[in-house]
């Protein structure tokens, strides 16, 4: 048989199996969501509607100090530049498999003083004794032979694993999913930090509210006292309606301190956040500001757009896709493999032969590897990736399960405490007009100072609840813009901590 007339043969064969991979094909899974939102209510002042959500929503509380350490957290928070590296790490391990499909070439070069033994083997085998019986001249020689001698190599060695099966495309291929995976956590930590960032930041103007409700509540209660201390130098209350006072008012003082703390907590951690030490911002963010106003309108899109802005949901298809890919590479270790090796150099007794052509040696060939026996290891192998992307798809639904009710229940959250804040708003109203009929009625003699205390009383409550609606009404937003899963969209390009292979540096590099 011709040799010759077989290789276009074996020629076209190489290059179908090259084009053939093993295991199957990723396909997107579809996420099993409903049509619209159930929780929409027409009547709040503040109305989730079904727009598209804008991306960086936390400007929709129009304060450019919150804007500003948002920038400062996305620049300088320690966990996001974690995440960061985490995808230079599984970028370097996309580019590790992407080099299996490329041959591998190494040089080496070697200088040996060796000494063979030869002597020995000779006088074993009465080598010598025959030589000197019918030759003696030639031991010299002999002996030449069989002295130490010194051995100069050079060479090259190219070896490549013909990808046959798809193994090397399928870890290529499940690579890039992981490094899609990283990309996703970057972009989930990214969401998390700017509504930490938020919300540290409203419970800052939260508690500065209340305390602004508190110190208006303390004054009005200072009044009071005064009032009935005049009223007791008069003859006209007793020493009991003054004590009743003084208690009130240092009830009202007594609750300051706990808001004083939360502010200060809020204020460090808002440093830590943004990558600074506790009390770093303390002189910028000392100074006291209102709460902001809800929006009138907040976009909240449709179910079938979140899979794709929330980066969990992203980063579990992701981590479907792996599990996916690694079956074709289980499945492919099934089959044999063929590998091309060549070996190209020269060797000599004598350096300055060493460019000598005559002094060149070479080898080259295929090598063939079939797995004929493994204990059962490979087909286990195949059976744990098939569990795991069983086990990868089942998460893929439960996390987007997760993510609708996320926002189905900020979305009632949100709804139910702008209601409260209404509710509380007219209970304000009432308890004020009851608080300002008793203080007429006490100064006129009309009723009790108790009718005044429990008035002045619960008006105090009243309002610091109606504040405290106020802040979780503006928390339930932050929690439904983060349920929502925007704000990744615009910071793609995140500054990575600069790294070498001898060791990480402390300044800040590229960026991704």
């Amino acid at each position: 048989m011709n040799v010759n007339s077989m290789r276009p043969g074996w020629l076209a064969l190489s290059l179908l199996l090259a084009g053939c991979a093993v295991g199957p094909d990723y396909q997107p899974p579809e996420a099993q969501v409903p049509a619209a939102w159930r929780d929409l209510p027409s009547q709040a002042a503040s109305r989730p509607q079904a727009g598209a959500p804008r991306s960086d929503w936390w400007k929709n509380f129009n304060d450019p100090q919150l804007n500003g350490l948002i920038d400062r957290a996305i620049a300088g928070n320690l966990s996001l530049q974690q995440a960061v590296l985490r995808i230079a790490g599984a970028r370097e391990q996309l580019a590790q498999a992407r080099g299996g499909l490329f041959p591998s070439v190494n040089g080496s070069a070697s200088a040996q003083r060796q000494q063979l033994g030869a002597e020995g083997v000779l006088k074993a085998n009465g080598a010598y004794d025959l030589l000197d019986r019918n030759a003696p001249e030639l031991r010299g020689s002999l002996d030449s032979l069989t002295q130490p001698i010194s051995l100069y190599q050079g060479s090259f060695d190219a070896s490549w694993e013909l990808d046959l099966w798809g193994k090397v495309r399928r870890q290529v291929e499940a690579a890039a999913a992981q490094q899609q995976e990283s990309i996703e956590s970057r972009n989930d930590a990214l969401v998390s930090l700017e509504a930490e960032v938020a919300r540290v930041w409203l419970q800052l103007r939260g508690a500065q509210s209340i305390m602004r409700t508190l110190q208006t509540q303390i004054e009005v209660a200072q009044q009071t006292l005064e009032l009935t201390q005049s009223q007791q130098r008069n003859g006209l209350a007793p020493q009991l309606d003054v004590e009743n006072a003084r208690a009130q008012l240092s009830s009202l003082r007594a609750q300051l301190p706990q808001y004083q703390a939360q502010a200060r907590q809020a204020m460090n951690g808002l440093a830590v956040l943004i990558g600074k030490p506790p009390g770093a911002l303390d002189a910028e963010l000392m100074q006291d500001r209102p709460l902001p106003a809800l929006p009138d309108v907040v976009p909240v899109g449709i179910p079938s757009t979140l899979a794709r802005r929330r980066p969990d949901i992203r980063q579990a298809e992701a981590n479907l896709h792996a599990a996916t890919a690694n079956i074709g590479v289980a499945v492919a270790q099934l089959f044999p493999s063929l590998s091309l090796t060549g070996q190209l150099g020269v060797r000599n007794t004598d350096a300055s032969y060493l460019d000598n052509w005559s002094s060149h040696f070479y080898s080259y060939g295929p090598s063939l590897s079939i797995p004929i026996f493994q204990g059962g290891r490979l087909v286990s192998s195949v059976r744990l990736t098939r569990a795991q992307q069983a086990s990868s798809a089942l998460s893929y639904r439960q996390t987007v399960l997760t993510a609708l009710q996320d926002v189905e229940n900020a979305l009632v959250s949100y709804r139910t405490d702008q209601e409260r804040v209404t509710q509380m708003d007219e209970t304000v109203s009432a308890l004020q007009n009851s608080f300002d009929l008793a203080s007429n009625s006490y100064r006129k003699g009309l009723s009790t100072f108790l009718d005044v205390l429990d008035a002045q009383r619960q008006l105090a409550q009243a309002k610091q609840q109606a504040e405290q609606a106020r802040i979780q009404s503006c928390l339930d937003l932050v929690a439904l813009y983060k349920a929502l899963g925007g704000g990744w969209e615009n910071y793609q390009q995140v500054a990575l901590p600069r790294y070498s292979v001898f060791g990480p540096a402390a300044s800040a590099g590229r960026s991704l």
